[in-house]
């Protein structure tokens, strides 16, 4: 069973669909023990970094991240989700992240020709060899919808990057934690491959 962490952070029940799809069991939750029982854990989102941090809190799920982490179940980041895993955001100055992977989250600069937030698809390339991408061709299109990019503390962790105004890091993998700044679950075939690879992890 994969749980789906219901944290009032949107997007959730599209992340739910598409794994139903791929004849997934999938459940929407934010129950301690149904989390820490799960056979994989995604933490999905759209909206604000310091608002999500203060659900997280609200509903005491940091510590309950942290240990699902610990336990080395597979954990994946998707939008918002990726962006949480990290120390900080400049959307909300002050306010830490989980702090799981070193790194900040930094708001895209206005360049003449470029819109902010990016919005559409935009293509990956791989500085390494990861389970997350496990068969998918570089170069293959994904949808982004964000102001806000990654720039990772340490460039090891990042297993996919993209080109919007300069390259920036588009997703994670280190031990049992990945994460993608895209939206898999709107990515169409290649998305739905990545999901089938994690859940397949």
């Amino acid at each position: 069973m994969i749980a789906i962490i219901d944290y009032d952070a949107g997007n959730i029940k599209s992340v739910e669909k598409a794994l139903l799809y791929l004849g997934k069991e999938a459940v929407i939750t934010r129950d301690t023990d149904t989390l820490l029982s799960a056979e994989k854990v995604i933490l999905p989102g759209v909206g604000s970094f310091g608002d999500a941090m203060g659900n997280l809190e609200r509903y005491g799920l940091i510590p309950v991240i942290k240990k699902i982490v610990e336990n080395k179940t597979p954990f994946m980041g998707i939008c918002l989700g990726l962006q949480l895993l990290f120390d900080s955001s400049e959307e909300s100055p002050g306010v830490k992240g989980l702090g799981i992977l070193p790194g900040k989250v930094l708001r895209f600069p206005q360049k003449d020709g470029f819109k902010v937030p990016q919005i559409g698809w935009n293509s990956l390339s791989f500085p390494k060899e990861s389970r997350l991408f496990k068969g998918i061709p570089e170069g293959s299109f994904v949808y982004f919808v964000h102001s806000y990019f990654l720039d990772a503390g340490d460039k090891s962790d990042v297993a996919a990057q993209s080109d919007y105004i300069f390259k920036f890091d588009a997703a994670v993998e280190k031990d049992n934690v990945f994460a993608c700044q895209f939206h898999p679950e709107k990515s169409s075939d290649v998305g739905l491959s990545i999901l089938k690879n994690f859940t397949e992890i």
